[in-house]
C-alpha cells in the first residue's frame, strides 16, 4: 500500500521526480538504441518502471527503468529470438523474479562477490563504448565485441560525416557539464548534452537518422509471442531474471547508503521488480531494473518517498504522448554519444583500486574479459569460478617456513593445515637437519586428520634420529587433542579456545612444565608474537605520551584495564593501588602527583574510577579493618562506608556486603576527585569527564555508573 503525504509530495517529491524525469527520458532513448530494441521500448520501460516498481517495490527511493547492465545480453536475445519472444522472455522472467521474492531469497543475491558485479558492469560499458563508437562515426554497430574492435581502425580513418560532429559535441558538453557553475548544472548533464546537440543539428539543417516512434504511441496492445523451441527460451529467461535481480538488488543496497530514510525490503523489491517486467514486456518495453544513476539523482534531488518514481513514470509517460515530434528530432549520433559517456564511466577506477586491494582484481579482469569476448552469462560464470577457486586457495591456505635460531630449527605454520598442504609440509620438515633441536609452533584454525598423521610421524622419525620436537600450539590444541586421541571433529571448539595473548600464564605455559619461567616465557612470546605487530605503533610514541584516559584502577591481579577497555599501548595512563582509592583532600603526596601529571600535563580528557566485585580491600574493610600499613591505607575507605544511598548493578543490588561497598566506593572516589583543584576546574570547562567503573569478574562484564540514576548498567545497553 503507497501511503503519501500531500504537504511532502509537494514540497520533496514533486520537484525530485521532475529532476529524475529529465535524467531517464534521455537515458531511455540511448538504451533502446543500444540493445537494437525499438526506441519506444525504452520509454515504456521507464514509464513502467516508474509507476509498477515504484509504487510496488521495497526500496521507496529506488528509481526503476531501463538499464545500461541489460544493454548486451538484450542485444544477443533480440538478435537470436526476435523483437515478440523477447517480449514474451521479459515477461517470463518478471514471473521468476516475482517468485524468488516470494521464496524470500533476495539477500541471496548479495553473496555474489563485488569484484564479479563490477566487473560485469565495466563489461558492458567496453562493450557498449566499443559499439556506439562506430555510429558516432557514421557507420553501425557491428554483432559482436570482437568485430567492433576489428572494425574500428578502418572506421576511424573513412570519411566522417555530421554524424561525427554530433556525437563528439554531445561526449564534450557530457565531460564539461560538472565544471559549469552550480546554477548551470540544475540541468542535468544528459538532458543538456542532448538538447543542445539537436538543436545544433536541426539550425545547420544536418542530414543524418534520428530517432523513430510509431505513429500512435497510445494504440498499446499486447507484443508478446512464444518461442517455436524452449531450451533457448528459458536460458534466456534465467539469464535476464538474475542479472536483472542482482542489479536491483545492489542498486537498491547502494541507494540505502545515500538516505537515512527506511531501509529497503529485499524481497519486496523483487515482487515489484518482477511486476514490472511482467507489465513493460507485456507492453513491448525493455526489462526493467533498478538503476543507480537514477536513484542516485532522485537522493540528491531531496526525494523522500515513493511518490517521487512514481511520478516520474507519469511525467514520462504525458511527455512521449504530448512531445513525440520533439523526441523524433533527436540524432542516434547524440544517444550514441551519450551511451559512450554512460559505459566509459561503467568502467570506473575506483571500483579497480578496490578491488585490487581486496586481492579479487584477477575476478574482476576475468569477468570484463568474457563479457567482452564472449557473452554476459559466460563473463559472469567465468568470474564466479575463478572467485571460487580463489576462496577455496584462501581458507585452505597454510604458511610454512622454516627459521634458524642458533642450533635450533623454529618451523612455524600458520592457517589450515590440511591434506592438500601436506606435500609442501613434508618437504620443508624434510629439510630440517637430523638431530637438531626444533620447536614446532601451530598457529592453525584447522588442521585435518592427513595434516596430524604427517606431523606425527616426521615428530615421530625425528626424535628416533636423535633430535627433540617441542611443539608449541597458539589457539585450540589439534595436535595435542589428536596425541591424545580426541582429534576435534568440527571447528566450533576452536572457535572458542581463547587466544593466548588474551589467556593467563596458567591457561597455555602450564603444558610445559616450566613454572618457573613464566614471566621469562610471556616476554619471548611477546617478543615472537606481538612485537611485530605493536612495532610500528610503539615507535610513533617512543619520545612522548598523549593518552586520553587516565585509569584508577584496583592492584588486584584479575582486572586488565587493556583488556576490559579494548585499549593498546598509548590509550590509559594507568594508576593502580589496594582498592582503587584517591585519598580526600590531597592526602597522599603519590596520587597528588600522579593526578596533577595527568590532567595538567598530559590533559587527559577523562578519569575512571573501576571497582570490581570480590575485591579483597573491601572484604578486608567489611570483615573489620586490619592493622599495620595495610589498615592506615584502608581508612580511607571510611567515607564509603557511611553512604547510604542504595547503588544497582543492571537494576539488581549485589547480594554481598563487600561487592555493595565496591559500588559505594566508585561513587566516593569520584567525589574525592572533584575535591582536587585540577581536576574540578578542567571539569567546569568541559575538559575533562569522569567516569565510573565497574567489572564483574564472575560474569566477564564491565557496567559503566549513570550518575543520576546511582546505578550501574551492562556498557553497550
Amino acid at each position: 500500500m503507497v501511503i503519501m503525504r500531500p504537504l511532502a509530495v509537494l514540497r520533496h517529491d514533486l520537484p525530485a521526480s521532475l529532476v529524475v524525469f529529465l535524467v531517464a527520458v534521455p537515458l531511455s532513448l540511448g538504451i533502446a538504441l543500444a540493445s537494437g530494441a525499438p526506441v519506444a521500448a525504452g520509454l515504456v520501460a521507464a514509464v513502467v518502471g516508474g509507476i509498477v516498481a515504484g509504487a510496488l517495490g521495497g526500496s521507496a527511493l529506488q528509481v526503476s527503468g531501463p538499464a545500461a547492465g541489460l544493454t548486451v545480453v538484450m542485444a544477443e536475445t533480440i538478435q537470436t529470438f526476435g523483437w515478440a519472444v523477447t517480449c514474451a522472455i521479459t515477461v517470463a522472467a518478471g514471473a521468476l523474479q516475482i517468485l524468488l521474492g516470494l521464496s524470500r531469497i533476495a539477500r541471496a543475491a548479495l553473496a555474489i562477490s563485488p569484484a564479479i558485479v563490477h566487473g560485469m558492469l565495466a563489461g558492458i560499458g567496453v562493450t557498449i563504448v566499443l559499439g556506439q563508437l562506430h555510429v558516432i562515426l557514421g557507420g553501425k554497430a557491428q554483432s559482436s565485441a570482437i568485430e567492433n574492435i576489428a572494425e574500428l581502425p578502418g572506421q576511424i580513418v573513412a570519411h566522417h560525416d555530421s554524424a561525427t560532429i554530433v556525437g563528439l559535441l554531445t561526449i564534450a558538453i557530457l565531460l564539461a557539464w560538472p565544471r559549469l557553475p552550480k546554477a548551470v548544472r540544475r540541468v542535468p548533464g544528459p538532458l543538456a548534452a542532448i538538447a543542445l546537440a539537436t538543436v545544433v543539428s536541426v539550425v545547420f539543417a544536418m542530414t543524418l537518422p534520428r530517432v523513430e516512434l510509431p505513429g500512435d504511441l497510445l494504440d498499446v496492445h499486447f507484443v508478446p509471442r512464444l518461442p517455436d523451441g524452449w531450451g533457448g527460451f528459458a536460458l534466456a529467461v534465467v539469464t535476464i531474471a538474475l542479472i536483472a535481480s542482482v542489479e536491483s538488488l545492489l542498486s537498491a543496497v547502494a541507494v540505502d547508503r545515500l538516505h537515512t530514510g527506511p531501509r529497503a525490503h529485499l524481497d519486496r523489491e523483487l515482487v515489484g521488480q518482477g511486476a514490472a517486467n511482467m507489465v513493460s514486456g507485456a507492453l513491448g518495453g525493455l526489462p526493467v531494473t533498478g538503476v543507480i544513476v537514477r536513484s542516485s539523482t532522485n537522493v540528491a534531488a531531496g526525494a523522500k518517498s515513493r511518490a517521487s518514481a512514481v511520478l516520474h513514470g507519469v511525467w514520462v509517460l504525458l511527455f512521449v504522448v504530448l512531445l513525440a515530434g520533439l523526441i523524433e528530432s533527436i540524432p542516434l549520433a547524440a544517444l550514441a554519444g551519450l551511451l559512450v559517456h554512460v559505459g566509459a564511466k561503467l568502467v570506473n577506477p575506483g571500483h579497480m583500486r578496490t578491488v585490487l586491494a581486496h586481492g579479487d582484481l584477477p575476478v574482476y579482469l576475468l569477468t570484463l574479459a568474457g563479457v567482452v569476448v564472449f557473452d554476459l552469462l559466460t563473463g559472469v560464470l567465468a568470474g564466479i569460478g575463478l572467485a571460487l577457486v580463489l576462496m577455496l586457495r584462501r581458507t585452505l591456505w597454510s604458511g610454512i617456513h622454516v627459521e634458524s635460531e642458533g642450533d635450533t630449527r623454529r618451523v612455524v605454520v600458520e592457517g589450515v593445515l590440511t591434506f592438500l598442504s601436506v606435500p609442501r609440509l613434508s618437504k620443508v620438515l624434510g629439510g630440517v637437519p637430523a638431530g637438531v633441536p626444533v620447536r614446532l609452533e601451530l598457529v592453525v584454525d584447522y588442521l585435518d586428520h592427513a595434516a596430524f598423521e604427517s606431523l606425527h610421524t616426521w615428530q615421530q622419525a625425528h626424535e628416533r634420529a636423535g633430535g627433540t620436537v617441542d611443539v608449541d600450539e597458539i589457539g585450540h590444541p589439534w595436535f595435542g587433542e589428536g596425541k591424545a586421541g580426541r582429534p576435534t571433529r568440527s571447528r566450533l571448539a576452536a572457535s572458542r579456545a581463547v587466544p593466548r595473548w588474551l589467556a593467563p600464564w596458567s591457561a597455555w605455559q602450564a603444558v610445559e612444565g616450566i613454572p618457573a619461567q613464566h614471566t621469562r616465557r610471556g616476554a619471548t612470546e611477546f617478543h615472537r608474537r606481538a612485537a611485530p605487530l605493536l612495532k610500528d605503533t610503539l615507535s610513533g610514541l617512543a619520545d612522548s605520551q598523549k593518552p586520553r584516559t587516565l585509569f584508577i584502577t584496583c592492584g588486584d591481579s584479575r582486572i586488565v584495564p587493556n583488556l576490559i577497555t579494548t585499549s593498546g599501548p598509548g590509550d590509559l595512563f594507568t594508576i593502580r593501588n589496594i582498592g582503587n582509592l584517591v585519598p580526600p583532600g590531597q592526602a597522599d603526596p603519590s596520587m597528588n602527583a600522579s593526578i596533577e601529571f595527568a590532567v595538567g600535563v598530559l590533559g587527559v580528557a577523562e578519569i575512571v574510577v573501576c571497582g570490581h566485585s570480590s575485591c579483597g580491600a573491601m572484604k578486608a574493610v567489611t570483615d573489620g579493618a586490619p592493622a599495620g600499613p595495610l589498615g592506615d591505607w584502608l581508612r580511607h575507605v571510611e567515607p564509603s562506608t557511611r553512604r547510604e544511598d542504595v547503588v544497582t548493578v543492571d537494576g539488581v543490588r549485589p547480594a554481598r556486603e563487600a561487592d555493595r561497598l565496591a559500588l559505594h566506593n566508585v561513587l566516593q572516589q569520584l567525589e574525592h576527585l572533584r575535591e582536587y583543584p585540577l581536576v574540578a576546574a578542567a571539569e567546569s570547562a568541559g575538559k575533562l569527564q569522569l567516569t565510573g567503573m565497574y567489572f564483574d569478574v564472575g560474569a566477564a562484564s564491565v557496567h559503566l555508573l549513570d550518575g543520576e540514576a546511582r546505578a550501574f548498567t551492562a556498557a553497550g545497553q
